[in-house]
């Protein structure tokens, strides 16, 4: 028996945003590249609380400053604007406070608007909260926010979703559903890439957290924290990552994936930590490992990392 949840109400279409009417007095969690684009003035919001200071890759410290400046304040909505770490952000203030949540994606890849999933710094180190209640109670996905949106800002994002959906139709969690939305979201995520065509990629991330989001997300993931850790952003990391893992997982996807991730030209990566260090702490990642399709072991995970660092991904390209 299988159970699919996601949000109650999802919205997307180009300019949706500026048709859907926000409520007044809602706190705005975002960022200042965000404030500064002028994506606000879309809300037409007369009086509002605004915290304009996630950073990427955000700590759980970022969640306790926002809840210490404005628990006391007279809001009822939290409205998350911005790409992956700021809905993750927002989900999570809104789990805490109570509060009804819009979330609305500005880069497309990480799904967050649609999944129970917020990914957070602890003690500097990345980790995965799953709870129906960091649900968004509205997801707005309008494809206007990728006009102007700087190409490595798109690439990124756009990697993350094919990395997820990728992973997510190998996972041992998956089932009919899942694989449905995941190949869909393939297949409109590498049109949307190869054609740039932004509303494929608005499209394509939607159907990929839908998917991924009752699923889950493999090696390919487990990986790419570590590099993550020391300041690589999450999609380029899994440009590398996942491609090797997809190669390890014989997975369908691998040559798909491998001509997009070359066709983005992303600059090589190199883990600095102790690789068998970096190979014990991807080891106690579960959520991922335990729905890998093959079982890996800490000698696996150090041949990998160490083809990451010797360029063999590069090399295959």
């Amino acid at each position: 028996m299988y159970s699919i949840k996601q949000p109650e109400l999802i919205i997307f279409g180009k300019n949706s945003v500026d048709e859907f009417r926000f409520p007044e007095n809602s706190l705005i969690i975002t960022s200042k590249g965000a404030k500064s684009r002028g994506w606000l003035d879309h809300f037409h919001i007369k009086n509002h609380y605004i915290f304009d200071k996630v950073e990427p890759n955000p700590s759980v410290e970022t969640v306790d400053k926002i809840i210490s400046d404005f628990s006391n304040s007279n809001f009822s909505h939290v409205i998350g604007l911005g790409g992956g770490s700021v809905l993750d952000v927002s989900k999570f203030v809104g789990l805490k406070l109570k509060k009804f949540k819009i979330l609305i994606p500005t880069t497309f890849g990480s799904g967050s608007e649609v999944t129970r999933i917020s990914v957070l710094k602890v003690n500097d180190k990345k980790q995965s909260f799953h709870d129906d209640e960091l649900f968004a109670d509205v997801a707005i996905v309008d494809s206007q926010f990728l006009e102007g949106s700087p190409t490595n800002v798109i690439k990124n994002s756009a990697v993350d979703s094919l990395a997820q959906c990728s992973e997510a139709y190998d996972s041992k969690a998956s089932n009919l559903y899942t694989k449905f939305l995941c190949k869909k979201a393939f297949d409109v995520l590498e049109n949307g890439i190869l054609n740039e065509k932004h509303d494929d990629i608005a499209m394509g991330s939607l159907y990929c957290g839908l998917g991924f989001g009752n699923s889950s997300t493999t090696l390919g993931h487990a990986l790419s924290y570590v590099f993550s850790n020391e300041g690589v952003s999450h999609g380029h990391a899994l440009a590398f990552t996942t491609t090797l893992a997809h190669k390890f997982n014989d997975s369908i996807f691998y040559q798909r994936f491998l001509r997009i991730v070359k066709k983005l030209n992303f600059q090589k990566i190199y883990l600095k930590q102790d690789l068998i260090e970096a190979a014990t702490l991807i080891l106690t990642d579960r959520k991922h490992l335990d729905n890998n399709p093959k079982d890996i072991s800490k000698n696996d995970l150090v041949s990998l990392l160490e083809g990451i660092n010797n360029g063999i991904v590069l090399d295959e390209m």
